[in-house]
């Protein structure tokens, strides 16, 4: 029985299983871990930075050497249930060289957290280093918000916040998910408990025209390894940003997956990096 665009049960649980389409997902998070692990310990002046109250509400900031550098915020993913900061270090271990200042935002999980507080947390920290980039040695003027995967919705829920209107240079959203209806028919939705219109509400992508209208400048990248469904939903995300009059740029890598794509954030001579650091010039 067909349960969302022809897909039976299985299908649709397979294309929103990005892990489908790698040998070893595993060692793909633990690369995460390793490398941030090793961020953590080589980069100096890293802080860990509070900006809400409760327990996730948690930053970590890695400076560049100089003042008045560029800020990449970052966002994770793990469908909304997994990963954290601790795991997210890892582009600054190319971005800080290069003299940007890096930030991997931390949040709650589901279920312990609803979608809608996971949405406001990470919405309130970008805002939190918005308003304290300057304090932080960074230029408020040139902040670049990025996230993969789940990451990449929240911080595209986080761009539609009328309080960081014109404050963001450019956003760089990987292998996203911006329309939840799919996700709310999948085994993803379990511990979300996303009920149709809670989905919708949720979704960037039926933000409307006038909401999206006045973003900045948006790359969109996808992964040459990927499934159907993510490619149809960056596919999708891309018109509406481009009808509501926004910049886009949106590219498929070759060689990439839906976990090693981020790996390209802060690299000098690949595509993605060269289109993230485009966004500083924009």
């Amino acid at each position: 029985m067909a349960v969302y665009r022809g897909f039976d049960q299985r299908e649709l649980d397979r294309e929103y299983s990005p892990s489908s389409k790698v040998a070893d997902f595993d060692a793909e998070l633990g690369a995460y871990a390793a490398e941030s692990r090793r961020a953590l310990r080589e980069l100096p002046g890293h802080r860990e930075l509070r900006y809400g109250p409760d327990a996730p509400e948690l930053i970590d900031f890695f400076p560049a050497a100089r003042t008045g550098a560029p800020l990449h915020v970052f966002v994770h993913g793990g469908f909304w249930q997994e990963l954290g900061k601790e795991d997210s270090a890892f582009p600054a271990l190319d971005l800080v060289p290069l003299g940007t200042s890096f930030a991997a935002v931390g949040y709650g999980l589901a279920p312990h957290w609803t979608l809608e507080r996971i949405v406001e947390q990470t919405t309130s920290a970008v805002r939190w280093l918005v308003d304290h980039a300057a304090e932080l040695g960074a230029d408020p003027e040139r902040i670049v918000l990025s996230g993969s995967s789940a990451g990449a919705h929240l911080a595209a829920s986080a761009l539609l916040d009328g309080r960081l209107r014109g404050r963001i240079r450019g956003a760089a959203l990987l292998s996203g998910v911006y329309d939840l209806e799919p996700v709310a028919l999948s085994y993803v939705n379990q511990p979300l408990g996303l009920d149709a219109d809670r989905a919708r509400r949720l979704s960037p992508l039926h933000a409307g025209a006038a909401a999206l209208a006045g973003l900045p400048p948006v790359v969109l990248a996808l992964g040459e390894h990927e499934t159907d469904e993510f490619g149809r939903q960056q596919a999708r995300f891309a018109e509406a940003l481009r009808e509501a009059g926004v910049p886009v740029h949106e590219l498929l890598v070759g060689g990439r997956n839906h976990f090693d794509l981020v790996f390209d954030l802060g690299k000098v001579g690949t595509v993605l990096g060269a289109a993230v650091e485009a966004l500083w010039r924009s």
